[in-house]
């Protein structure tokens, strides 16, 4: 299994006090789409990064006036999105990324992916951009980040006779484990130093 920084994380037992314990773990059992956020969040208070949700486009159906001035939305509905769910901008480069969870405890199923999204990163990745899934197996607790090139690879293979899921142990050994953190929660940001920048690792 691969960490962000080229080392196993040990919890410290003699530097996190009870308090703070029992505090990290009570933070856990959100959503990964609350994590992602609350790291979002962090990276832009440090400055360390400007990272957003992308907003779920909505088709409006109708429209009421009750007023020239003002006009209140009746009718609509959300659209499927057509790209990913996260961009913006580390150290001068363009991140774009997709998150997912699921309950599956043996594998990740690439249904749960849409085919404009794959091809929405592929055209990122060609332009340069770090494109990358976070996913999270809700019923191992644990969360990866797995590079575009691994994903591309294991979606293009299953119309050529491959499988249409990526195993779970596939997935821990070429993805990279995101440990838990009080402040940035998932910190993601420490995977793309080591990939892009070689900054961090051994």
């Amino acid at each position: 299994m691969h960490y962000p920084n080229g080392k196993k994380v040990v919890n410290n037992e003699k530097f996190l006090s009870k308090t703070n314990r029992k505090q990290e773990f009570s933070n856990r059992g959100m959503t990964l789409e609350e994590d992602i956020n609350t790291a979002n969040a962090y990276y832009r208070d440090t400055e360390k990064a400007i990272i957003h949700k992308k907003p779920t486009p909505i088709q409006v159906v109708n429209v009421h006036y009750p007023k020239r001035s003002a006009a209140v939305i009746t009718e609509g509905y959300f659209k499927q999105p057509s790209t990913t769910d996260y961009n913006g901008i580390y150290r001068g480069k363009y991140i774009d990324f997709e998150a997912k969870e699921t309950k599956n405890k043996t594998r990740f199923p690439l249904a749960n992916i849409h085919a404009h999204q794959i091809r929405h990163m592929k055209s990122v990745a060609g332009h340069g951009g770090i494109c990358f899934l976070i996913l999270r197996f809700s019923a191992h607790e644990e969360t990866y980040y797995l590079p575009a090139e691994t994903l591309f690879q294991y979606w293009d293979d299953q119309f050529d006779g491959g499988r249409k899921s990526i195993r779970y142990e596939t997935i821990r050994k070429e993805g990279y484990f995101l440990p838990f953190h009080y402040l940035a929660r998932i910190n993601y940001l420490a995977v793309i130093d080591k990939l892009y920048f070689q900054i961090g690792g051994e």
